[in-house]
């Protein structure tokens, strides 16, 4: 996996869109929807289209606008986009989504966001029968089990695939005549369905609906499959009674998703403002000021400001045209580079207790690093505080986490964490504060996994355990 240690954040996972119109250019709709979804992956991106008998595909690395510079141009009514951030399998081309695939039940086109636990396994039974890969993710797994699968018809085989993966998924497919919309028994990631005025729209956020001027019908339910065609909407729920446990990924809320969307019925926006309103309520600063690290702060630290009376401010700038970084710089090169995309103003923080507002903090690397910089800015005291809980464990689910020997709370106390980033106070909002800000969800239906280490669905044989990560 890659990990940016700039700004020591999990990063997005993937983001999947589809549109079923016969009225609309169908890979611009998707095209525009993928440019919505942008933060929830900046490697690479692909679009297909198809007209039920040809496939169309474009694909390429970057951002949308660097790996498609020109549409498919096949007259279509049916497409499937994705943006990806890699989670397994390398940041290859070969990797690119959407996979395309030609087979006895006919022609299939798959967007997957999210992580198999079970790939690898499935993978070497498949390889053990005579199966070829072309690729290193899991995802080439489910196309290989749709096209050994037995069922009659290609939804039935997709169900059937469907039924034999385990993890986070959130699939988008077309096949010959229709779009198929699936969510995973627990409903990790997110999935929602949307209407155009003649046709219909999935997408992982319901902030892409906009971009298209769709209407926002609902989410799609764990364990649930819809499949779109031209007499519409048709669901059936393809996974076991026993197997559906709802657990929404609780980071979708703290920092993935972006925050004019709604998953599940809560507003990300109001969530986040909640979180900082927790945040004060624990915590009561007397402080001059409340700051956030752009930008993945802001709207807890408006919550926090709301709710003390403290006035919010502005005393880091960022340079938005500072490119993502996978190096592995040393500790020198990586406060150049935090000091490129980041920069304190003497005039907002000079002489100030601050409360400084973050969404996690994963390593360690950079909270340490901003807190020097705002005291070299002229700031007095600085008041960390961070909007989730701290994360002891690794996410198996879809995000692209550190090992756990990596997760600097996995083996340091609270205490420990706020001597070595120099801050003045530390202070991490609690799980119950953290599920009163997700107020329209219940606790019961979130995943906390990556906070307490509660796997409701079976880790990989291989996850690291706890060593413990030495602080440079």
């Amino acid at each position: 996996m890659n990990y940016d240690p700039i700004f020591d954040k999990w990063h997005e996972e993937c983001g999947v869109f589809g549109v079923f119109d016969r009225t609309v250019d169908v890979a611009r709709y998707v095209y525009w929807g993928l440019f919505a979804l942008q933060h929830r992956g900046q490697e690479s991106a692909g679009i297909a289209i198809t007209d039920g008998n040809e496939v169309a595909l474009k694909k390429g690395m970057g951002l949308l606008t660097e790996a498609i510079k020109e549409l498919p141009t096949l007259k279509s009514h049916m497409g499937t986009g994705h943006v990806r951030y890699s989670t397994t399998g390398s940041n290859n081309p070969r990797n690119i989504q959407p996979l395309v695939i030609h087979y006895q039940g006919g022609q299939i086109a798959v967007a997957h966001n999210g992580n198999l636990t079970n790939a690898l396994g499935i993978r070497r039974q498949l390889e053990a029968d005579g199966s070829i890969f072309q690729t290193t993710m899991d995802s080439e797994v489910i196309v290989n089990l749709i096209a050994r699968s037995k069922a009659d018809t290609q939804e039935e085989r997709i169900a059937d695939a469907a039924r034999q993966i385990e993890g986070a998924f959130s699939l988008v497919i077309t096949t010959n005549d229709s779009l198929v919309g699936l969510r995973d028994p627990q409903g990790f990631r997110p999935l929602c369905l949307g209407k155009t005025e003649h046709g219909y729209v999935l997408s992982s956020e319901s902030c892409a609906f906009d971009a298209i001027k769709a209407e926002f019908i609902r989410d799609i339910d764990p364990g649930e499959m819809v499949i779109i065609d031209d007499r519409g909407v048709r669901s059936t729920i393809y996974a076991e009674p026993q197997k559906i446990d709802k657990k929404l990924c609780v980071f979708e809320y703290i920092y993935f998703a972006r925050s004019d969307s709604k998953i599940d019925g809560q507003s990300v926006y109001e969530t986040r403002l909640n979180m900082g309103r927790e945040l004060y309520n624990e915590t009561k600063y007397d402080a001059d000021i409340v700051m956030s690290i752009p930008d993945s702060g802001t709207t807890a630290a408006l919550g926090y400001a709301r709710a003390s009376g403290i006035p919010f401010a502005e005393g880091l700038i960022k340079n938005r045209y500072s490119g993502r970084t996978f190096i592995k710089p040393n500790q020198e090169e990586r406060e150049l580079a935090v000091r490129m995309k980041l920069n304190a103003m003497p005039e907002v923080v000079g002489g100030k207790r601050i409360v400084l507002i973050d969404d996690s903090i994963v390593r360690g690397t950079t909270s340490g690093l901003i807190v020097k910089m705002l005291k070299e800015a002229g700031a007095k005291e600085i008041y960390m505080c961070v909007s989730s809980p701290a994360i002891e464990y690794s996410c198996h689910y879809g995000i692209d986490t550190s090992v756990r020997k990596e997760l600097i709370a996995a083996t340091y106390t609270i205490e420990e964490i706020r001597e070595y980033i120099k801050a003045d106070k530390l202070h991490y909002l609690s799980k119950e504060g953290l599920c009163r800000a997700v107020s329209g969800v219940p606790e019961a239906d979130l995943c906390f996994a990556c906070f307490n280490g509660d796997y409701r669905v079976d880790v990989p044989t291989e996850q690291e355990e706890g060593v413990k990560y030495v602080l440079e």
